[in-house]
């Protein structure tokens, strides 16, 4: 990976639907170059998924809550299943296997309390493996990205 494979990325980060002809003009190489170094990058893995992204306020989905999960044991087994409940769980849209205080730390997008309650019965007070869980809502998102560059 170069220097020109790195700006390329980073444009498409910004925008995935950025056109080959659109990029060469700023990366300085051939439209063919810039198609055959996003082929080579998206083969290789680097560039893992290419997502639309929504805008929650306009899909009722305006409540973001950072959660920490403490659970009860820690075996393979039972961190297993916690994973899989998380990724199986619609309103959580990151979830961080951590160090620290807590075992993990969720993003959890609902449409409102209610249902951040209903998410909260379901997953962690009828889950017997769960000790306890910090909730903290985001009154102000100042910066979402998923940038790596």
């Amino acid at each position: 990976m170069d220097d020109k494979d790195l700006e390329i990325l980073k444009l498409l980060q910004k925008n995935a639907r950025m056109t080959a002809d659109a990029m060469s003009a700023q990366v300085g190489l051939s439209s063919p170059a810039v198609q055959k170094r996003v082929k080579r990058l998206r083969e290789t893995g680097v560039i893992e998924n290419e997502i639309a992204v929504l805008s929650p306020s306009k899909l009722g989905r305006e409540m973001i809550v950072i959660v920490e999960v403490v659970l009860e044991r820690e075996s393979r087994m039972h961190l297993d299943a916690f994973k899989q409940s998380m990724r199986n769980a619609p309103a959580v849209q990151q979830c961080y296997y951590a160090t620290g205080e807590a075992d993990f730390i969720l993003i959890v997008v609902t449409s409102g309390i209610k249902e951040y309650e209903e998410f909260t019965q379901m997953y962690f007070f009828d889950e017997s493996n769960v000790s306890r869980f910090t909730s903290s809502v985001v009154m102000d998102p100042v910066k979402v990205s998923l940038d790596v560059l």
